[in-house]
């Protein structure tokens, strides 16, 4: 087994089973999100349009700060297996009262919207802090490629699964198997070996949001996420312009259909074959170079040549090197971190500010329409936020260095 998955990252002696353990643990996580995604769809667009789904979104990122502030009671009081446990008993829960009220017809659009997006980037940033409890920097550095193709499948074969069940059993009860996959999940977490360190309490009196201004690094690493969802949303908004002026509805569901699968399946490659030999290459502070000099330079073509085929090619490299390189560098930087910082911080960063970014690029959307802004000037705007972003990695690099030696 060990030599197998060494064709994906360096997985040594011993290392095969936790590394599996967490792999499949992700997987059942992005399989039930991925479910909770074809169901909220629906009953958010018939409930109250395209509009009342932007107002949602922008209304995760308030409802996200008294969740970030009750994640960090909880883990001032449990370790991390039973801090895991709570929560994912406690999402579960909620699953099973939607579906009792859709069963009574109650309106779920807006308040189930909401909760699926609280759930998944709580959920998502819990599952890596956990991974990166349990390893130091140098395995975690090794292995969290390895983890990643996990994520790629799970996200991969929920879409599928959901597809099929839809119409079969209905999303009430699509909700009511997303349920039983994250309780399940809970096997994985609890079948690894944490030691005595399971016990302690994972949080300290300082709650995420205060943990996040007092260090340097942590805030550059809170820039580095808003700036990344900010240029990305707004990417997505320049393709989806320039997709409504040229092509017919029909056509759209095809493009994007298509859109959707080069992204799912270059991800995939790059997880299982490309993440791994980066990180040895370059370490994680090289591979975080890699999005944004890679959207500077499809951000720079598209000023000169804002076309559809291009826009696409330049947000398919984006998405999918986002979606595997860049997710997993991104959570390797908290390898050199402290455990109330693993847990609270990153819950803050994962959470309130990648919901900030989404708002700000909205905000960005509304001004310039407002301006009657052009296709390219958006895209102009996209190359300077790319640069800062640059910058903000430099930075970023020295501060990971730094830390790097302390904990060495």
């Amino acid at each position: 087994m060990e030599r197998l998955l060494r064709l994906f990252a360096d997985v040594r002696r011993g290392e095969a089973r936790v590394a599996l353990l967490l792999t499949a643990n992700v997987f059942f996580l992005l399989l039930a999100y991925y479910l909770l995604k074809v169901v909220r769809e629906p009953l958010i667009l018939a409930g109250g349009g395209a509009e009342v789904k932007t107002y949602a979104a922008a209304a995760q990122a308030l409802l996200l700060i008294p969740t970030v502030r009750a994640y960090g009671a909880l883990s001032r009081r449990f370790g991390r297996v039973k801090l895991v446990t709570a929560t994912t008993l406690f999402f579960a829960s909620n699953l099973v009262g939607f579906f009792a009220l859709g069963r009574l017809h109650v309106p779920l659009g807006v308040p189930f919207y909401l909760w699926v997006g609280i759930f998944n980037v709580t959920a998502i940033a819990q599952f890596w802090s956990f991974a990166s409890d349990v390893y130091d920097e140098e395995a975690g550095r090794r292995l969290f490629p390895l983890i990643g193709v996990g994520s790629a499948l799970g996200a991969i074969a929920g879409a599928r699964v959901a597809k099929r069940l839809l119409v079969v059993i209905g999303p009430y009860g699509l909700m009511l198997l997303a349920a039983a996959i994250i309780t399940a999940a809970l096997v994985f977490v609890r079948s690894i070996d944490g030691g005595k360190r399971r016990e302690q309490p994972v949080g300290s009196a300082r709650d995420g949001f205060a943990l996040l201004l007092r260090d340097r690094y942590l805030l550059l690493v809170a820039a580095l996420t808003l700036l990344l969802n900010w240029v990305n949303t707004m990417g997505e908004y320049v393709l989806d312009r320039t997709l409504v002026r040229v092509a017919d509805p029909a056509a759209i569901g095809a493009f994007k259909a298509d859109y959707f699968a080069w992204v799912n399946v270059i991800g995939l490659v790059l997880q299982l074959f490309v993440v791994s030999r980066v990180f040895n290459r370059v370490g994680v502070r090289g591979a975080l170079l890699v999005l944004p000099l890679v959207a500077l330079g499809g951000y720079g073509t598209l000023a000169f040549l804002p076309v559809l085929s291009l826009i696409a090619v330049a947000k398919v490299a984006e998405n999918s090197l986002d979606y595997s390189l860049q997710n997993t560098a991104r959570h390797a930087l908290f390898l050199v971190t402290t455990r109330e910082e693993k847990y609270q911080a990153k819950a803050a960063i994962d959470t309130f500010v990648v919901r900030i970014g989404d708002v700000l690029a909205a905000a960005t959307v509304f001004v310039g329409t407002q301006l009657h802004l052009a296709t390219a000037h958006f895209v102009l705007l996209n190359v300077g936020l790319t640069l800062v972003w640059l910058g903000v990695v430099l930075a970023l690099g020295r501060a990971h260095h730094a830390r790097e030696a302390v904990t060495a």
